[in-house]
């Protein structure tokens, strides 16, 4: 799936770098109340070792050492090769020798070798596609033999006469329905 701007509005509009700078100056706010380390992080949904460090930033540069400084490593595909990247994952897994339709991490990080000569771990290529707009589609899976009139018809007539055969047999097959069967 891909979203059209770099502003996630699913989550108020605000990027995932500006929603963890927000917490961050929020404990801010938390440390000049006096609140303790555990308190904030379970307030804030983060680990106590978080706030920690949090905490000593704010004490050598008060809540600007806590703003965010940028990410910490520049991306290895420029603007202009991502755009051609994108390009080439329109044309589809088909056009680049694939046998089906399905783009994988896997598959796009051979293509990002193959065409650029950049080296991507293949968990490390889910980190541009998301920060580009996209979003991992999985596939339902299916039996291509599934018949589905088949099984709603056998959820309806069988399985009802199936479960109540199994509920008469078995009386307090679980020790939790009836007090002192154990």
């Amino acid at each position: 799936m891909r979203y059209e701007s770099g502003c996630d509005t699913r989550r108020g509009g605000f990027t995932a770098q500006q929603r963890r700078e927000r917490v961050r100056l929020e404990a801010a706010e938390r440390f000049e109340r006096g609140d303790g380390n555990r308190a904030i992080a379970a307030d804030l949904p983060v680990t106590v070792r978080s706030v920690e460090r949090w905490r000593q930033a704010w004490r050598q540069g008060g809540s600007s050492g806590l703003e965010s400084k940028g990410p910490q490593s520049l991306p290895r595909l420029s603007e202009r090769q991502f755009g051609q990247l994108e390009g080439e994952l329109e044309k589809g897994p088909l056009a680049h020798g694939w046998e089906d339709q399905r783009w994988t991490l896997a598959r796009i990080k051979t293509l990002i070798g193959r065409r650029f000569h950049v080296s991507y771990t293949v968990q490390g290529v889910w980190k541009p596609m998301r920060r580009n707009g996209r979003s991992c589609q999985q596939p339902v899976r299916r039996a291509i033999e599934r018949d589905d009139g088949a099984v709603e018809m056998w959820k309806k007539q069988v399985w009802p006469q199936v479960r109540a055969q199994w509920r008469r047999s078995e009386p307090g097959w679980c020790s939790r329905t009836r007090p002192g069967s154990r």
